[in-house]
């Protein structure tokens, strides 16, 4: 006799519970990059040489230019929303808007994007490609010493990677819109940083640090989760990854503009 075929219902709940099972231990993986990334001995003893060399691998192709793409983007948003802040007679608005547009809101998102696609997903294929060769089968392969020496690196060197490239291209931004502004003159300085000092206040301080956070974790800790705990092929496992980092980045720019703007 024929074994009988499961039926489509079968098939969906055995779905939802690997899915279930998988993100709660990516989640828990998370949870422990988290907690590495706040500890201070993963930035010394034999711990911050492979760190280091992973952020550099990660970092120094990405920087030049990301910058460079950063500072174009900042000019032509910089340079539209000032001429058409004067053709309204708005233009004392021009600026708060360019540092809440461009700050708060582009930078991060497209350094947290650039980072995931040139960065953590390339890591997660590499970790995903190991894993179907048994690297990481064994007991002694999946311990805490292993995590800490070759896993848990690259998801922090994504994780600073996206805080570096979101601190120089906000600053890069920062001094484009003053040059815009006002020019090589520097008198102009004092009212500039009362005008950015206006946006920056300390609860859109705390959710801009946050949100930048929260997409530094999901860009890193998601596409290498997935591939370290899904149950598919290499394409599988990356497909995966970026769905749900895409559907977490998503969700914190929604709880962003809400905590911002509502």
């Amino acid at each position: 006799m024929h074994a009988s075929r499961p039926s489509p219902s079968s098939l969906l709940a055995a779905r939802a519970r690997e899915g279930a099972r998988v993100s709660v231990r990516v989640l828990h993986f998370g949870a422990i990059v988290l907690t590495l990334a706040l500890s201070p001995s993963s930035y010394s003893g034999p711990w911050r040489r492979p760190l280091a060399a992973q952020l550099v691998r990660a970092a120094l192709p990405l920087l030049p230019w990301f910058t460079l793409l950063a500072a174009v983007l900042s000019l032509v948003v910089i340079r539209i929303v000032l001429v058409t802040a004067l053709s309204y007679g708005l233009s004392q608005y021009a600026l708060e808007m360019v540092v809440r547009v461009l700050v708060l809101e582009l930078i991060p998102l497209t350094a947290a994007l650039a980072v995931a696609l040139r960065v953590t997903v390339p890591m997660a294929g590499e970790l995903a490609r190991a894993r179907r060769d048994g690297a990481h089968e064994s007991p002694a392969v999946t311990s805490m010493q292993r995590l800490r020496a070759e896993i848990a690196p690259r998801a922090l060197a994504g994780v600073l990677c996206v805080l570096l490239l979101a601190a120089v291209s906000s600053l890069v931004a920062l001094v484009l819109a003053y040059l815009l502004a006002y020019g090589f003159t520097p008198f102009a300085f004092e009212h500039y940083t009362r005008l950015v000092g206006r946006v920056f206040t300390p609860l859109v301080s705390l959710l801009f640090v946050l949100k930048t956070g929260a997409l530094a974790l999901a860009v890193s800790v998601l596409p290498i989760g997935s591939a370290l705990h899904g149950r598919a092929g290499v394409a599988g496992l990356e497909l995966q990854g970026l769905v749900r980092m895409f559907v977490a980045v998503l969700a914190i720019e929604v709880a962003g503009l809400a905590g911002n703007y509502i």
